[in-house]
């Protein structure tokens, strides 16, 4: 295969950083991802390695601890290289894009005293819990309420398929909150009545801690609240955007990722006395998916641009989450059949990613939920 034209969109920052990252990668998270698989999740000594290594709070100002970074590559790289890398734990971009910007923007500045210096360096990580047994992407369904008692609300409700939640220190929880609306609260680890339920199993992802969530008049206190009582909604919509970007950009590059190993399986494998990528319907095959690579590389980077200017809307957003997400599951499954019977083993990585990534279709918003929001605009 030709090789890709160089991506034009990092410098040398980001190439030390990605230099970074991969050894970080190999030291800390490849040598006890296993272990980590078995148990159902991380150590918390990773979480505090990772706040040494300067992956955690990267765009948080250096007050608290952070990177004082705002440049939104330093994240595509982050991201890029643990897909690549086949690991998703500790869900480190879950933490910093999805958690960090809640608690960056709308925070006070007693919160960001309180809060942002910990999670910067590890010691408190972030989790977010909206979805419900009966609310998924539909935020009309939310049935957690927040009554306020005088300084405090009593919270009460449940969640279910929350990413990080066994050891989530700040959990922030979206509620209503009477005729007000939806509101984010902050739920830190130890409030009485906060329970953690079972650990979800999963089909992959094993290493990542899903837990359900049970909340019981729990006390949290007003100065807990993130934002504006009432708007959690407006909240969570601006911020979709980097979390479907993150989704876009893991699985473009766990595909890309998945496409070179099959590459290199299909030029050393022999049957019928040639290799397997040279027979006709194989190397067509590996010729639609190299394009359709190329294809979504250009269009995502692109993306990753715009995001970074400040510029990117909301359905370029959904667009390039569900076509790479998409895109991702159809070279998974090609390239496992590529492998034939080594495919379906988990000694290689086609078999692992068959499993780990088929869940990027539906969260952050299913493909449907992303086609409905592009129709919507174009209508």
């Amino acid at each position: 295969m030709t090789s890709a034209p160089p991506r034009d969109i990092f410098d040398d920052d980001h190439r030390a950083y990605r230099d970074l990252v991969r050894t970080f990668i190999d030291k800390e998270i490849l040598p006890n991802y296993p272990r980590w698989e078995s148990d159902g999740l991380t150590d918390r000594e990773v979480w505090l390695r990772a706040g040494r290594h300067g992956l955690l709070g990267i765009d948080v100002d250096p007050e608290y601890g952070g990177g004082g970074n705002p440049d939104y590559r330093f994240h595509v790289v982050l991201s890029e290289e643990l897909a690549r890398a086949g690991v998703h734990a500790p869900a480190l971009p879950l933490h910093n894009e999805i958690v960090g910007p809640y608690l960056r923007t709308l925070a006070t500045a007693e919160q960001r005293r309180r809060w942002l210096p910990g999670f910067c360096a590890g010691e408190l990580i972030g989790a977010i819990a909206i979805t419900e047994p009966e609310a998924g992407s539909d935020l009309g369904n939310i049935r957690s309420t927040a009554v306020r008692r005088g300084d405090h609300y009593l919270l009460n409700g449940q969640k279910t398929f929350i990413s990080n939640g066994h050891l989530a220190d700040l959990l922030l929880v979206v509620a209503r909150t009477g005729d007000a609306g939806l509101s984010m609260l902050v739920v830190e680890r130890d409030m009485p009545g906060f329970e953690r339920g079972r650990r979800i199993g999963k089909l992959g992802m094993k290493a990542l801690d899903t837990v359900e969530l049970y909340f019981h008049d729990v006390p949290v206190p007003v100065a807990n609240l993130l934002g504006r009582e009432g708007r959690a909604t407006g909240y969570l919509l601006r911020h979709l955007r980097q979390e479907r970007m993150w989704i876009a950009v893991a699985a473009l590059a766990a595909a890309e990722r998945v496409f070179e190993e099959t590459l290199g399986y299909t030029r050393q494998r022999q049957v019928f006395g040639q290799s397997v990528g040279r027979h006709q319907h194989n190397r067509f095959l590996l010729a639609e998916l190299a394009t359709a690579l190329a294809v979504a590389r250009s269009f995502t980077d692109r993306c990753v641009t715009e995001f970074a200017a400040g510029r990117l809307t909301t359905e370029s957003a959904a667009m390039a989450k569900w076509w790479n997400t998409e895109l991702c599951q159809r070279v998974v499954d090609r390239c496992l059949q590529l492998h034939g019977g080594y495919g379906f083993t988990t000694e290689f990585p086609v078999a692992r990613a068959f499993v780990d990534t088929r869940v990027q279709t539906i969260y952050g918003g299913t493909t449907e939920v992303m086609k409905e929001m592009i129709g919507n605009s174009l209508c």
